[in-house]
């Protein structure tokens, strides 16, 4: 017979309304038999003591619902963002300060390469943190004149190459790509702004990067999992699962004893072309579904509408950007985003939806209507993600339409200043990422990292959620702050509903995965302020334990 183990905490938090609190949490293989009081659970047939857990707290794993497997990769390049940020080896990287900074580490990196061919690749820079002129190619030449440079700015959506770089990949005054910045001469600036310009130097990047993924970097992707208490991660945006050998690299890596599971998206559109039609696309991820398994699953979508409103390509409605800046760039037409939608959704396709201003939430809700009006269906919970500029009546219309939002709380610590003086202004930016309205008009919500966009860390999600501040001190939106159970329960369950999985995780009850996380201390007995910096010893998943590699006391996010 199985054993029972018990393992007795000092704490555990459930996230069951019906039983929020116990001493302990029973587990056979890979599922939790019951959570109770130590005495009881020992009452079970082969019940074990394993008392591994006795002074710390225990809570479901973590369920991220929108991160990039790709964030595993970017620790092979250079590091320039502004914060510190910790590795999945557990290193600390400090961040660049200033655009020498940048420039100083870039050139050490550089004077480290030998090959004179090979690019020097980079990532995490945000020019909206430095005043004065943005990072130009001309800046970049002062690191090599010969030798391409390539950064890949934080959120993603925009990179900046040195002139070796743009000579290289055939970019100049010719050029009419829309996203390929140029100064007043007509000559190209060295920022890519969206998919389709960065596409131009995709070559300096084959092989790296966000969006490329290999064995190493899904185990990377997972030990950050384990170092943040996150047991159930999300790819949003694979591109390979339209060729088997794609699909080959998860079913080999993410095996039994891989430390998390691993919800994998296809990315739809939005991001460049894609390698078969909407419709063929949509019929290999409904074949897909069949190789799942408990810890890898296949078959959801995800797809592209807009950019980033600190890189000013999200699309707007009135009144727009705070400085009266041109209104972003759509990542497909809405002609296009509605077929893709409809052929998804047709197919009983899961659809998350990249949505970063209030004019993509309209187009996401349009277009959601009319296709349920068209396709009526059940249960759909499809998710505008990011959902950063969402109003009160978009959130009254998703409640409506049965939607979720997954919300971008990190932003208010990242960029909230920017967001306040530069991007969208004081009044629009308080309404930012406005989770209390969203549950106050009964929308299902999560919260995200994004990653590598900012950190992996839930707990430190649930500070943002809650204390709405930003780096200066200021509050962002002092009426959307919610309470920290409330952000817990986005951060576990919210997570897991939008994922389909809220009957297998999200919660410690009888019958789901044994998945926790295990903490130095009680989320909900630490002033909001320190809850991000709570030590995690590591997490539970299936019952197998792991452990984290950052050391007590070592900070991520720091300036």
């Amino acid at each position: 017979m199985e054993p029972t183990i018990v393992y007795p905490a000092r704490l555990v938090r459930t996230m069951d309304p019906a039983n929020p609190t116990a001493e302990a949490v029973a587990v056979r293989g890979d599922r939790i038999r019951a959570v109770g009081s130590t005495r009881e659970l020992l009452g079970y047939p082969g019940a074990v003591l394993d008392e591994r857990y006795a002074e710390a707290v225990l809570v479901p794993g973590f369920v991220e619902a929108h991160s990039h497997a790709g964030s595993g990769n970017v620790w092979a390049n250079t590091y320039v963002g502004l914060v510190d940020r910790i590795a999945p080896d557990g290193r600390r990287w400090p961040g660049c300060r200033s655009i020498e900074d940048v420039l100083a580490r870039l050139s050490e990196a550089e004077a480290e390469l030998g090959d004179p061919e090979t690019p020097l690749l980079a990532w995490g820079l945000d020019p909206i943190y430095f005043t004065g002129e943005r990072l130009s190619a001309s800046d970049l030449d002062r690191v090599s004149a010969t030798r391409p440079v390539h950064i890949t700015h934080t959120s993603g959506h925009v990179c900046t190459v040195n002139s070796a770089a743009l000579q290289a990949c055939g970019i100049d005054a010719r050029t009419t790509v829309s996203g390929v910045a140029k100064d007043a001469y007509g000559v190209p600036t060295g920022e890519l702004q969206e998919f389709v310009a960065m596409a131009l130097v995709a070559p300096l990047t084959e092989g790296t990067g966000l969006m490329n993924i290999n064995a190493a970097a899904l185990q990377a992707f997972a030990q950050d999992g384990v170092n943040t208490g996150t047991t159930t991660l999300t790819d949003l945006g694979s591109r390979i699962l339209m060729e088997d050998a794609g699909v080959e690299l998860y079913r080999s890596t993410v095996d039994d004893g891989f430390p998390a599971r691993l919800n994998v998206f296809h990315f739809g559109v939005g991001v460049g072309k894609v390698s078969l039609s909407l419709a063929e696309a949509a019929k290999r991820l409904v074949r897909l579904r069949a190789l799942s398994t408990e810890k890898l699953r296949f078959g959801n979508v995800k797809l592209m509408l807009d950019g980033s409103i600190q890189g000013f390509t999200a699309r707007l409605l009135e009144p727009g950007y705070y400085g009266d800046q041109p209104n972003g760039i759509w990542a497909v037409s809405p002609e296009e985003f509605h077929e893709a939608f409809e052929t998804f959704h047709k197919a009983g396709v899961l659809v998350h939806v990249h949505c970063n201003g209030d004019q993509t939430t309209q187009l996401f809700l349009e277009t959601l209507e009319a296709i349920l009006t068209a396709h009526p269906r059940p249960d759909h919970r499809h998710t505008c993600t990011h959902s950063q500029m969402s109003t009160a009546a978009q959130y009254r219309r998703m409640a409506a339409l049965g939607a979720c939002a997954n919300i971008f709380a990190n932003h208010i610590w990242a960029w909230g200043d920017q967001h306040m003086d530069i991007t969208v202004g004081p009044d629009r930016a308080a309404r930012m990422n406005a989770t209390a309205t969203a549950l106050r008009h009964g929308v299902p919500i999560s919260f995200h990292s994004d990653t590598p966009v900012t950190p992996l860390g839930p707990l430190h999600t649930v500070k943002h959620a809650v204390t709405r501040l930003t780096v200066s001190g200021r509050v962002m939106g002092e009426h959307e702050r919610i309470s920290a159970q409330q952000a817990l329960e986005a951060v576990t369950l919210g997570g897991a509903y939008m994922l389909k999985m809220d009957h297998e995780v999200g919660s410690l009850e009888a019958g789901k995965f044994a998945d926790m996380a295990v903490l130095a201390l009680d989320p909900l007995e630490v002033p909001a302020e320190e809850i991000g910096n709570i030590h995690v010893l590591g997490t539970v998943v299936g019952g197998r334990h792991h452990a984290s590699n950052v050391q007590a006391g070592v900070k991520a996010g720091a300036r």
